[in-house]
């Protein structure tokens, strides 16, 4: 089994303190650098596009910047919505049952669309923010290398987001 990218960095990157901040185990610190990480590339990839930009089909097929990012944060409440029963040891309703992964994607992309984007915008940093604060109120071992909940979070976040990141360096690469 692969080594998780975030159990190999050594140089533990402290959160600064906030009024309320809660103590993080030194593995859930490893895990949110790791996440943070990937989630800074992400932002980096459309950082300076302009509104017209960021709503510009043609980035992976017809979809636009906006559409990764709405898609991206379906994703992150995916986790939201189903890392509590993972962690409580349940299995969450496959994706299967909703006509599969494709057609999930295809209903969040269709939804995300009807968005603003300063709505997407809003939706994308209030999801995230939600998301590492769930992650630090998890107990120690929540997130160990091999638990369900640590295989949920990667395939929804800080795995997922490298290939949207990939396109969008791509695709503003190709742009005259």
């Amino acid at each position: 089994m692969a080594t998780d990218p975030a159990d190999r960095l050594s140089h533990q990157q402290e959160r600064p303190s906030d009024a309320g901040s809660q103590e993080v185990s030194d593995q859930v610190q490893r895990l949110l650098t790791s996440l943070e990480a990937a989630w800074s590339a992400l932002g980096d990839a459309y950082a300076g596009l302009s509104d017209g930009e960021l709503v510009e089909p043609g980035v992976v097929d017809g979809w636009s910047v906006k559409d990764i990012l709405a898609h991206i944060t379906t994703w992150e409440q995916e986790a939201l919505k189903h890392l509590p029963q993972v962690i409580a040891g349940g299995t969450p309703p496959r994706y299967a049952a909703q006509g599969g992964i494709d057609a999930f994607n295809a209903r969040a992309t269709a939804a995300g669309r009807q968005l603003s984007l300063a709505q997407v915008l809003r939706r994308r940093d209030q999801t995230h923010a939600r998301l590492l604060d769930f992650i630090r109120g998890q107990p120690e071992g929540t997130f160990g290398v091999r638990t369900r909940a640590r295989r949920r979070l990667r395939l929804d976040t800080y795995g997922h987001y490298p290939e949207h990141t990939a396109a969008i360096r791509v695709w503003r690469d190709r742009r005259p």
